[in-house]
């Protein structure tokens, strides 16, 4: 028998060595094959119920950022003066509207007249007049004129969704403001002799009318107008923080967020570089605080802004009244008397990790697990800055693990903490020793 051909003996064919080698190989490597399969099938089922049996929950290491805060209520306490005539009881008429800044001297507002009613329903007549025209005249349409639009627009809008009478109140003002600036801002840009011009004229003519004789109310001082008067701006001013307790606070009896109504007897002008926050609270981190220590505040419109720690007053009850001075965002809380807020103590970046994946040694040494494919690796972290949740951590330094006892076996094989590391969250026992 040759390796090329094979031959019938008896009638049965016999296979040439060449054949047989093949058939060799092709069953060696189904032999091979299915032990791999059969591996991979072990090795999945462990695999599986281990962490059915046992499973471990993971966090990769992350750069972030962590603070320690609490929520709180406080009372704005502000520098503001309060204007008003001898008139009061005719009501005012505004100059400069709500949150419009003011020079000591500048007239703010002034009373109503005796024949206010009749020269006033004139100008309203006149003002439906002129707003009809404008809208037929499309070369009016400046940027000023358009954006008044917007506004008054919007504020029709928040007059439909709003349910409080106070409010609609405030929005209608706001819109004859912005009608009043819009026929001005017309005036100026018509030419002479045209419909829209005599029509402004005629209400011109009516203000000036009205302005005849009336009581003028001026700035003290400089600052931005406010019409919203509460009472309270001699109670909580700036030079009484002394009284201040939470009893004291408490008996104001103020809702938070709560808007001040418009008074329409009186104005005020305010200080807009400065204002203060009071606050009583039990926390630790309270009763830690110090006078000129920097904090933040995140207001109810989240934004965020630095304040200072201005007066500390520690109660019976070991809770403290603390006093925070603000610079910004001061005109944005004219509005309100009372406020939530968050302090935010402290913030930390770097590497953050979560408290339950820090474990302490014998020593009293922080260190974390790592998860590397399976294997379980310690690793030494210097914990910079913790709050509930997570920490902020470094790798130790040679030195600073000498100082803490490490023989220079370990140090020189340590591992490092880097970023998207795999950490082991709450470390079992059995993990614990099958640390490398």
């Amino acid at each position: 028998i040759t390796k090329k051909y094979r031959y019938n003996f008896g009638g049965f064919k016999v296979k040439t060595n060449e054949e047989v080698t093949k058939k060799n190989i092709i069953n060696k490597r189904k032999i091979i094959i299915s032990i791999l399969l059969f591996a991979i099938i072990v090795y999945s089922i462990i695999v599986v119920y281990k962490l059915i049996g046992n499973p471990v929950d993971n966090f990769f290491v992350e750069n972030g950022e962590i603070t320690f805060e609490e929520s709180t209520e406080g009372y704005i306490i502000r520098d503001e003066t309060i204007v008003e005539g001898n008139n009061y009881k005719n009501g005012i008429a505004q100059i400069k509207s709500e949150g419009d800044k003011v020079a000591k001297g500048e007239s703010i507002f002034r009373y109503y007249s005796n024949n206010e009613e009749d020269l006033t329903k004139k100008i309203k007549d006149l003002d439906v007049k002129i707003q009809d025209a404008m809208s037929k005249d499309n070369t009016l349409f400046s940027s000023d004129i358009k954006l008044l639009e917007s506004q008054i627009e919007q504020k029709l809008v928040d007059i439909y969704e709003q349910n409080d009478i106070q409010k609609i109140k405030e929005y209608k003002k706001d819109i004859n403001t912005y009608i009043t600036k819009k026929a001005k801002i017309a005036g100026e840009k018509s030419p002479s002799g045209s419909y829209i011009k005599k029509l402004i004229d005629e209400r011109t003519s009516y203000e000036n009318k009205l302005n005849e004789g009336a009581e003028y109310v001026t700035a003290p001082k400089s600052g931005v107008v406010s019409y919203r008067v509460d009472g309270l701006e001699d109670v909580l001013s700036v030079d009484g923080f002394s009284k201040l307790n939470k009893k004291f606070l408490d008996d104001l009896k103020l809702k938070t967020s709560q808007v001040i109504a418009t008074s329409e007897e009186k104005g005020k002008v305010i200080n807009n570089f400065k204002c203060y926050l009071a606050c009583y609270i039990k926390s630790d981190k309270a009763k830690e605080a110090k006078i000129g220590d920097k904090v933040k505040i995140r207001l109810p419109n989240s934004k965020e802004t630095t304040a200072t720690v201005e007066y500390i007053s520690v109660e019976e009850d070991n809770g403290v009244l603390l006093v925070f001075g603000l610079e910004n965002y001061v005109e944005e809380l004219i509005s309100y008397r009372k406020i939530a807020f968050d302090i935010i103590w402290w913030s930390d970046k770097g590497l953050k990790v979560p408290n339950s994946a820090i474990l302490k040694d014998e020593n009293n040494i922080s260190y974390v697990v790592r998860n590397r494919a399976g294997y379980y690796e310690k690793i030494y972290v210097n914990v910079l800055r913790n709050n509930n949740n997570y920490s902020i951590v470094k790798n130790y330094t040679t030195k600073e693990l000498q100082e803490l006892g490490i023989d220079n076996n370990q140090i020189s094989n340590r591992k490092s903490i880097s970023l998207y590391d795999q950490l082991v969250l709450e470390p079992t026992n059995e993990i614990i020793k099958n640390i490398r």
